[in-house]
């Protein structure tokens, strides 16, 4: 199960599993989804080292204003600068205490960090009970899953979708959810239900056919993964699910006969 954890986390997905929260609301990036076997340019889009010079000569200029911090500390994520995101995030929740829009940004940058605890507890502060955010409830699954309380995750999942029902996003974090626990059929239809919801996210087609392949039909997996791609980005895809798939079946003293159909 760790084995395969790792291999999630080792994709091009923005960080890990809990820490693929791809975007806040505070900026026009999509909603959380958990990791894909995707390459690099299935990953949120980096800024450009201008921009972010830019964002920090502002930030820099007044620390203290929570719009800009939020943009800055977003860029810095989208570029995986996931220390110094957290040293800017901290630092405005510190100046705008109850800003529950910092509190989900800081949240996010805490689990791409790896600190998944204190970054499950800041995002419990970014809502409330009486008005819980269905975003940040699928965060904090994820987060719970990459702690290993997949059956707590779960439920914060299905939260998520009373609030949201059939939202892709939280649908796929479910998915992968079932995936670490190889409970793949349940993981498949979550994916499936999750697709038929947004076929356009790759990240969301991707996760799909990994579940397909780790079930055996590579043929079918290779079919999804390379839908409406570029033929050198779909080859990438390709090779990387094999890759994938081919460690996974080394861990389990299966025989990988994964073709060279790409």
């Amino acid at each position: 199960m760790r084995h395969h954890a790792r291999l999630l986390r080792s994709t091009a997905f923005t960080v890990s599993l809990a820490a693929a929260l791809a975007g806040c609301q505070t900026t026009a990036q999509s909603p959380d989804i958990t990791g894909s076997i995707g390459g690099p340019r299935a990953a949120q889009a980096e800024v450009s080292p201008a921009a972010i010079d830019a964002l920090g000569e502002r930030y820099r200029a007044n620390p203290r204003d929570p719009d800009t911090a939020l943009r800055y500390g977003q860029a810095l994520r989208a570029n995986r600068q996931y220390a110094q995101a957290v040293a800017v995030l901290e630092s405005a929740t510190l100046s705008n205490p109850g800003n529950k829009k910092l509190l989900a940004l800081y949240g996010r940058a805490l689990a791409d960090n790896g600190s998944f605890k204190l970054a499950f507890d800041t995002l419990s502060l970014a809502h409330t009970p009486a008005n819980p955010d269905w975003r940040i409830l699928s965060a904090q699954g994820a987060i719970l899953d990459q702690m290993n309380n997949h059956d707590e995750a779960r439920r914060y999942y299905t939260s998520a979708l009373k609030i949201r029902p059939d939202e892709p996003s939280v649908l796929s974090n479910l998915g992968l959810s079932y995936m670490l626990t190889r409970e793949l059929p349940k993981s498949e239809e979550m994916l499936r239900r999750a697709y038929a919801g947004d076929a356009s996210d790759r990240r969301i087609r991707q996760n799909l056919a990994l579940v397909v392949g780790l079930q055996g039909r590579f043929s079918e997996a290779e079919t999804i993964i390379k839908a409406d791609l570029p033929p050198d980005e779909a080859a990438a895809n390709v090779a990387y699910l094999k890759q994938m798939l081919s460690r996974d079946s080394v861990r389990r003293g299966e025989r990988a006969d994964l073709g060279d159909r790409s």
